[in-house]
């Protein structure tokens, strides 16, 4: 039996959150923007988050450039699509698993540093770097996700955009208080 790789494992797991919360809510709630208290409706955020994923997918044989990302409007506006690219992305990752191997393998990654004219340098990663940057980066996310879903009178689940390390603290203040 193949051991999990537990950055891998992570990942999945919060993707799947996703898609059960994408799975709750309409194509209403999905699309939905008033403009007045946040910027963009949860579509843009779910569409960041998919193309932060496909950034790491498409260029972890080489290099990935976060700031090189299609921006799919459908994205954004079609639920089932995001849904389905989740989908896509948890097959994808699981190919590391596969390959451990690739988990330690060395790339090199670009993101933009600051506002401004200057060209952002390149960075030595790994994927497993990389993978856990995404964690954060999901999370972070969600987080919002939830919050405009809460200004719409949506219920979210209570750990939807938790950090790992809070929900690991959480938990063990639970174990200590029943013990």
């Amino acid at each position: 039996m193949q051991n999990k790789i537990a950055v891998v494992k992570s990942n999945i797991y919060f993707l799947e959150q996703g898609i059960s919360l994408l799975s709750s809510i309409t194509d209403n709630e999905y699309s939905y923007n008033n403009g007045k208290y946040f910027k963009s409706g949860i579509g843009r955020h779910f569409r960041h988050i998919v193309e932060h994923y496909i950034s790491l997918i498409d260029g972890y044989t080489e290099k990935i450039n976060y700031d090189l990302r299609e921006r799919d409007l459908k994205l954004e506006t079609n639920r089932k699509a995001v849904i389905n690219a989740l989908r896509n992305i948890i097959d994808s990752i699981q190919t590391f698993e596969l390959n451990p191997e690739l988990i330690n393998k060395k790339i090199e990654v670009k993101s933009n540093e600051g506002i401004g004219d200057g060209d952002s340098p390149w960075s030595v990663s790994s994927i497993r770097r990389e993978l856990q940057f995404l964690i954060s980066h999901t999370v972070h996310h969600y987080a919002l996700i939830g919050l405009i879903l809460r200004t719409m009178d949506v219920t979210v689940p209570e750990d939807f955009g938790v950090a790992p390390s809070t929900l690991k603290y959480e938990s063990e203040q639970e174990t200590a208080k029943a013990s």
